[in-house]
């Protein structure tokens, strides 16, 4: 584990589009001590290819190829193992970094001691057009806290302290799909890391027709199964949390809306 350096880790599967500017946004980090390891999940486009050349100009990059798909979670345990940095940062291969977020982030982490932390950010269109509103979240969320939240933590803004925390890995299972991010957070919490938000717009999330996150009812349904299956709490319980989820993800999702109705006016 090298002290200080930060472990960016970035699954790619058939990212050609995106991907070049996302790798530029970590490029552009007004903190130098970082590696980015993009993790190809088998691409069939030129996703490999682009990552060769973007580590020709820059040997911080580092390219792992896996020999069959693994999804998300899968590729992200990969890029886990060869990491070498004392913080674990994430950036899908869609999704952009503001230039000072690292520097900022970990200064804030540095000030309070704390292992797991994560920013406000924004949405984007595929072609890149920005929504004024930020996605905000509680400045500090517990266990219960996740559970009943809409949305938990935006992947792209959370960096964890594993000399803190010890070796991460996420659950691969078809039982709870694009949700491993989420069960990560809770088994942190578990564990009495909370995570604590900086009050800092220092990302944005690409929003791509098809996505997970934009199906609100396998969302729900995996909420659910992780309530019951991973968590094992009782139907009344989860059903409470549950409620709590709803409320919070349909004013989330009206908020989305109104952005992509003013998008498309």
């Amino acid at each position: 584990m090298i002290k200080g350096l930060v472990s960016i880790i970035t699954p790619a599967f058939n990212a050609a589009r995106y991907i070049p500017e996302t790798i530029n946004s970590a490029r552009a980090q007004t903190y130098p001590s970082w590696e980015m390891l993009v993790i190809d999940d088998c691409s069939t486009d030129d996703t490999r290819g682009i990552v060769q050349a973007q580590a020709q100009l820059d040997d911080r990059i580092r390219l792992i190829t896996l020999e069959r798909r693994s999804g998300p979670a899968g590729a992200r345990n990969e890029g886990f193992r060869n990491a070498r940095g004392q913080y674990i940062a994430f950036l899908d291969s869609d999704d952009l970094w503001m230039p000072t977020k690292l520097e900022e982030q970990l200064a804030f982490m540095k000030e309070r001691d704390i292992a797991f932390s994560y920013t406000r950010f924004r949405l984007m269109t595929e072609e890149g057009r920005e929504a004024r509103e930020m996605i905000h979240s509680p400045m500090v969320y517990d266990f219960d806290g996740l559970l009943r939240s809409s949305a938990g933590l935006g992947c792209l803004t959370v960096i964890v302290d594993v000399e803190k925390t010890g070796p991460i890995e996420m659950v691969v299972s078809s039982d709870f799909p694009s949700m491993e991010d989420f069960i990560l957070w809770l088994q942190l919490a578990k564990r009495g890391f909370r995570a604590y938000g900086m009050p800092r717009d220092l990302a944005r999330h690409r929003v791509v027709p098809g996505s997970f996150s934009s199906n609100k009812l396998l969302q729900a349904k995996v909420r659910w199964a992780i309530y019951r299956k991973m968590e094992k709490l009782t139907f009344l319980h989860s059903l409470s949390l549950f409620a709590s989820y709803s409320w919070k993800a349909c004013r989330r999702q009206l908020t989305r809306l109104q952005w992509q109705q003013r998008i498309r006016g």
